[in-house]
């Protein structure tokens, strides 16, 4: 490799590779109506406005009583008793109006009765039988009451297109009313292994053979980002059979994602066979764990052909993969969260390619809000411990050589969708 350079001619740098993949991929073009209690983790399929303004009514934010605290206000009385002459209830409101010298009785979330305008705190007030004297009144009119429509206008768009919906979100549409929700279809993803010394976790372990981790891993994954997954298993290192695992792949799934094979071994198939079957826009990046990636397209669905090594797999699966599914789910192409961080040890990295080595991170103190990251002593891209014992990604640029103890670099702290 040319040592004046950030990365070798034969290797596409992280961000033209993302940049491509972005600009391949396209959102489907499907959706359904779903039970709002189903929708958890669903992307909205259009812009959602609110049936009703919320609260709906004038509502009491405390246990009181209501007064009409403007003709109180005007008396210049430091104290006055008034006349209870009923309660509104949470569901039950007070059916008349309070006139002058009058007050009801109020619970949190009750309807505010006609003629008032403040509630006073049940706890600055006493009461025998129907009299209740205030023992201070100097409040503003709008006291205590949360008034209708403050939180949401009817109308105002609650949920807009592309969101994936939160707890949150979908507490928000029940309370406008929302029943069911028009969401995309959900994505199919298609997910197999290539390797003959792969073996199920459980099966005898023979000499030469591993256990397969990869299904493992980006199935959970998947299964975070809520997607349907065809898993297709672990695939002998055959032509013939990846062939026809693309096959059933292409036929049924909007993208698939294939493990191994996607190097330059005598038995690394998988690659070969895709480019005799489909079409590959992207072939080998200048990432680190990750050389060995592929992306192209057969049809409608997208291929994803990352590397055998766990880590290498699981990190271009996190940093491109994903915010591709996400895109092509509906939400749009979100790539992960980047913060800053203080090199707590020296870190060793050659010139090249874009590192991601594995890190923990944590607050350096309080006061200061800075965060300081250690790197994890082994990095190789078959050590999956190093994945577990981490919480983000360092993320070292590809022309950077060591990074030397207090340097500020770039963590990706883990999302939902690995940790």
């Amino acid at each position: 490799m040319n040592q004046d350079t950030c990365y070798p001619t034969s290797l596409t740098p992280l961000d033209e590779a993302l940049h491509i993949i972005e600009e391949a991929v396209s959102p489907l073009s499907h959706w359904e109506n779903v039970p709002l209690m189903e929708a958890l983790d669903r992307v909205a399929w259009g812009d959602n406005q609110a049936k009703i303004k919320v609260p709906a009514f004038n509502n009491s934010a405390m246990d009181g009583y209501a007064v009409n605290i403007a003709a109180l206000n005007s008396s210049g009385n430091t104290s006055s008793t008034l006349k209870c002459i009923g309660s509104s209830q949470a569901g039950a409101p007070f059916p008349g109006r309070i006139s002058a010298g009058e007050c009801v009785r109020i619970m949190t979330g009750a309807s505010i009765p006609q003629g008032a305008d403040a509630v006073v705190m049940q706890e600055t007030t006493q009461r025998q039988g129907d009299l209740v004297t205030l023992s201070d009144h100097k409040l503003h009119p709008g006291a205590n009451i949360r008034a209708a429509g403050e939180d949401i206008a009817c109308d105002d768009v609650i949920v807009r297109r592309g969101r994936r919906l939160s707890p949150a979100d979908i507490g928000v549409l029940a309370s406008t009313g929302y029943g069911e929700l028009a969401v995309y279809k959900k994505l199919r993803v298609a997910l197999f292994a290539t390797g003959n010394e792969l073996l199920r976790p459980g099966e005898p372990l023979r000499d030469g053979a591993i256990f397969e981790t990869n299904l493992h891993v980006l199935g959970a994954m998947l299964a975070r980002l809520n997607f349907e997954v065809l898993n297709l298993g672990i695939i002998p290192d055959s032509p013939e059979k990846i062939t026809a695992a693309f096959t059933r792949a292409a036929s049924n799934c909007d993208a698939i994602i294939s493990t191994g094979g996607a190097s330059v071994g005598d038995s690394d198939y998988t690659r070969e066979v895709f480019q005799s079957f489909g079409e590959v826009s992207l072939y080998k990046l200048a990432i680190k764990p990750g050389k060995p990636f592929c992306f192209g397209k057969k049809n409608r669905a997208y291929y994803f052909g990352l590397p055998g090594n766990p880590v290498s797999a699981a990190v271009t699966f996190h940093q491109l993969v994903v915010p591709a599914l996400r895109k092509i789910s509906g939400e749009g192409f979100i790539r992960p969260t980047m913060l800053y961080a203080i090199a707590k040890n020296t870190i060793k990295k050659r010139p090249g390619r874009t590192d991601f080595q594995r890190g923990v991170y944590q607050p350096s103190d309080i006061a200061s809000g800075k965060l300081i990251v250690a790197a994890l002593p082994a990095q190789g891209s078959g050590i999956l411990s190093s994945l577990s014992k981490a919480n983000c990604f360092i993320k070292i640029d590809a022309q950077r050589g060591d990074i030397e103890q207090g340097e500020t670099l770039e963590i990706i702290p883990f999302d939902r969708w690995i940790s």
